[in-house]
């Protein structure tokens, strides 16, 4: 809303203006009047205009102000009071002032503002003053055999200045001596003025006339003869003859393309061959007069040459175009230069070499060369040319192969040889071209620097002269794979451009050899490319041998020549280190390297690798490989194997030493000794009867093993025999001496001594790890059985040791009845049966009484043989058994 104000604004402004123009009209009285209305003005004048008050005294020339359309109002420095009714403005007119002036009164009158009464506007018309017309040229063209009745003509400017002008050119062309005139008027800058009939040889004057509202410029006057603005048609039917016996040169013959009659013509005439189109110009002095044949002469033989001509008014006027090409070839004749010969080296050995010898044909060779004739002999040999023996060898190339292979020779090493090669024709032989290739003994200086690179889109080749001034001349080589080309340079040139076929993207390796008089010198070769290019193709790496455990050995080979395309930087070498590729390693090696390897890898994990290839030009990456590495190393598990075995053998045959040499020290702690308390004097002692107490030699337990009793069948034991039980009253001495004196960790279960057997299953709890180490021994007999003791001896023995006591020791007296009677062990009770009557209890049952027999003095007098031992199978075998509790056999 706010954009639209200022265009409603010129909107208003414009009406304004068309009301002020009407101040004629009736009804309507306009106070402002300016002058002067619909000037044209020139771009890059000043303009005054004027604004005068009429009919009303409400505003003074105070109360004026000047404003331009769409832009800010004219500076108070610009006006010029003139009188008390009349303001003149003064504003530069350019191409950018916009075309509407306006003035109006700052005062309001009458309660309106700026009402269309008081203002007044003046529409500038501005535009450029006409140019004057430049370059005028016209000519008239050939028609037919004729020259055409209208004359072209044109000039400067080409194109209309901008402004509110258009400009209009007349051309007028005037017979001078004549009342004739014709012109054409147009918008263009040019234009065809018709004469009619072309008035030859009569003066004529032309000119152009610019025209617009400001005004008029005239061009300069062509005052000139009518035929000098003929332009003709060129030469036709042009035909060129060749000559046998003029092998140099050629005979043109061509027709005029207008009657003399009308024009007298002069010619002029180009030529090239074929293949370069570099022009030659016959002199136009040998062309200056009207003549339809000429001769070109010192042409080379057996060379198709391009011929054109054209034509004009003898004394001025416009050349025609060239004509058409006419093509024709010499007649061919003997060579009349040299055949190009070279050398390269194919192989060396330790004897000699094999060397290619290659033939250019001349430069001059003025015709089909048919064959070479070639000799080669040492260079010490000396003949006379009439003896020289020739080899010909028949030219097989076809005419676009420019090198020709001679043939191959061997040459050893430190003799020289001397080539001679002539080339042949249809008609003749050319000169004799002679190189001397040295034997690698003869060392002649090379070129001290050598350097090449690309310029202009061509190779430039520089080098520095060897210290030797004697060289004739540079031989310039270029190879590139089996591609060979040279060319040479003259002894003064130090610098040169390439003048082969070259290719971009190709490695050309370029050699410089001095030429001392035919003899060679040692080269200097450098590579360059033309033009370089990123790599085509990248190298495929692989795996050298198998991968290790952390490492793994990469190969790859050079990418070919032709893939290349420039001078290789580097490798880069990438690898990932983890198994989704996410994170790779890069190492970045020299262009001479073509194998790797990769430290520091993890075990068993999965690689991929690749390589890529850089040059100057960019870099491309080359196919992926992926490895694994090794869990363990080759042989890693047979030296763990190899290890560990000779470990436990050397841990096998160390501990047999340590068993050989500390066997006393072993022993006693596995098998310690154990003293005898058959040998103590406190053997006998009893807690009531300071005396030796006499063991029975009948005592049934002299025999007794330890019998295992189960821990729940303790209890049962002791309670079935606590009435029969002898020792009942010896309990505290029993208690007083056998509980608790030393124990053995050794032992499975708890032991029971015969003192103890009234305690029942309680003392057997609390006893578990403890081992007695003494015995009561009764005499009171097994229930009801009469003790050969009385009751009141009991014998009580007691031992210092540590250990548990043997048999023997028990029962001192009963050694001599160690060898006659087998001891026996009872097997465990393992569990707490209680029906007496199973078969496993009966079969112990029959065991004891084999085990507790009754003694020859026993009181029921019947001997140990004999005894049907009925007290003992009343009663089950539990009651027995408190009597035999705690002891073990040894």
């Amino acid at each position: 809303m706010v954009e639209s104000v200022p265009l409603l604004r010129a909107v208003l402004l414009l009406l304004a203006a068309c009301v002020a123009s009407a101040i004629a009209s009736p009804g309507f009285v306009n106070y402002l009047v300016t002058a002067p209305q619909n000037p044209l003005l020139q771009i890059g004048t000043n303009f005054t205009a004027t604004c005068f008050i009429t009919n009303t005294s409400d505003v003074t020339v105070d109360d004026l102000r000047w404003k331009l359309l769409a832009q800010r109002e004219i500076p108070p420095e610009q006006y010029t009071k003139i009188n008390e009714s009349a303001l003149n403005v003064t504003i530069p007119i350019t191409d950018k002032t916009p075309r509407w002036l306006f003035c109006s009164s700052q005062k309001p009158a009458h309660g309106r503002y700026n009402s269309g009464a008081y203002m007044s506007g003046i529409y500038l018309k501005k535009g450029y003053f006409p140019r004057k017309p430049e370059n005028l040229s016209c000519r008239a063209v050939q028609d037919k055999m004729h020259i055409s009745q209208f004359i072209h003509c044109k000039w400067e400017p080409k194109q209309p200045l901008p402004g509110d002008f258009s400009t209009m050119y007349t051309v007028n062309v005037n017979f001078v001596n004549s009342f004739k005139s014709f012109n054409k008027t147009t918008s263009e800058s040019s234009a065809d003025v018709d004469t009619e009939v072309f008035p030859n040889f009569i003066f004529l004057d032309v000119w152009v006339e610019a025209e617009n509202e400001l005004g008029k410029m005239e061009s300069e006057h062509l005052l000139v003869e009518s035929n000098s603005f003929i332009k003709t048609n060129p030469p036709s039917d042009v035909n060129i003859i060749s000559e046998d016996s003029f092998p140099t040169s050629l005979l043109i013959n061509w027709t005029r393309p207008i009657d003399e009659t009308q024009l007298r013509l002069i010619y002029e005439i180009r030529f090239a061959p074929e293949s370069s189109y570099n022009w030659s110009y016959v002199p136009r002095a040998d062309t200056s007069i009207d003549i339809q044949s000429f001769r070109l002469q010192n042409l080379r033989p057996d060379t198709a040459y391009i011929t054109q001509l054209r034509c004009k008014n003898d004394k001025d006027g416009y050349w025609s175009e060239w004509s058409n090409n006419s093509t024709k070839r010499t007649p061919s004749s003997k060579p009349s230069s040299k055949p190009d010969v070279w050398h390269i080296t194919l192989s060396e050995f330790a004897d000699g070499r094999q060397v290619q010898l290659l033939c250019k044909e001349p430069e001059f060779a003025n015709g089909k060369i048919v064959a070479y004739q070639i000799s080669v002999r040492d260079f010490k040999e000396k003949l006379p040319n009439q003896n020289i023996v020739w080899e010909r060898i028949p030219n097989a190339n076809s005419s676009s192969a420019l090198i020709t292979v001679l043939k191959q020779i061997h040459l050893n090493n430190s003799t020289p040889v001397i080539v001679k090669v002539t080339a042949v024709n249809l008609k003749g032989k050319s000169p004799v071209a002679t190189i001397v290739i040295p034997g690698k003994e003869n060392v002649v200086s090379p070129v001290q620097r050598l350097e090449v690179y690309p310029d202009a889109g061509k190779l430039l080749v520089e080098w520095t002269a060897p210290n030797n001034t004697a060289v004739s001349e540079y031989l310039v080589q270029w190879t590139s794979g089996d591609q060979v080309d040279w060319q040479r340079e003259k002894k003064n040139v130090r610098k040169t451009f390439i003048r082969g076929n070259l290719e971009r993207f190709v490695m050309y390796n370029v050699s410089v050899y001095p030429l001392y008089s035919g003899w060679i010198g040692n080269p200097v070769q450098v590579g360059a490319y033309l033009e370089q290019g990123a790599p085509l193709d990248g190298p495929t790496v692989k795996l050298k041998g198998k991968p290790g455990c952390t490492e793994a050995h990469l190969i790859w080979e050079e990418i070919p020549k032709d893939k290349q395309r420039g001078f290789i930087l580097n490798y880069t070498i990438f690898y990932s280190v983890d198994t989704d590729g996410t994170k790779t390693e890069a190492i970045t090696v020299p262009s001479d390297t073509f194998s790797y390897t990769l430290k520091s890898l993890v075990r068993n994990q999965r690689y991929d690798t690749w390589i890529s290839v850089s040059n100057v030009m960019g870099s491309h990456r080359g196919v992926k490989h992926s490895f694994t590495t090794l869990k363990y190393a080759p042989g890693e598990i047979e030296g763990i194997v190899v290890g560990v075995s000779l470990c436990f053998l050397f841990f096998v045959v160390l501990t047999m030493l340590i068993c050989v040499c500390k066997r006393d020290v072993i022993k006693d702690s596995f098998w310690p000794k154990i003293p005898n308390p058959g040998a103590s004097t406190i053997g006998t002692w009893s807690p009531d009867h300071h005396i030796k107490a006499e063991t029975s030699s009948e005592n049934c337990l002299s025999g007794v093993s330890v019998l295992d009793v189960d821990v729940c069948d303790g209890k049962s034991f002791f309670e079935e025999d606590k009435a029969c039980l002898p020792l009942k009253k010896d309990k505290y001495m029993s208690e007083e001496h056998s509980s608790g004196i030393g124990g053995s960790s050794c032992m499975s279960s708890p032991r029971q001594s015969v003192s103890d057997s009234d305690e029942g299953g309680d003392i057997a709890d609390t006893t578990a790890s403890t081992v007695q180490y003494s015995s009561v021994v009764a005499s009171s007999g097994y229930k009801g059985q009469t003790p050969s003791l009385p009751a009141q001896q009991a014998v009580f023995s007691r031992s210092e040791s540590t250990q548990p006591l043997l048999e023997s020791e028990e029962n001192p007296d009963m050694l001599s009845l160690e060898g006659s009677r087998q001891s026996r062990r009872f097997p465990p009770l393992s569990h707490c049966e209680e029906n007496s009557d199973s078969p496993n209890q009966l079969e112990m049952e029959a065991k004891m009484l084999d085990f507790c027999p009754v003694g020859e003095d026993s009181e029921d007098g019947v001997s140990a043989e004999g005894q049907s031992h009925e007290w003992l199978t009343d009663a089950p075998i539990s009651s027995y058994m408190p009597q035999l509790g705690g002891y073990r056999q040894q």
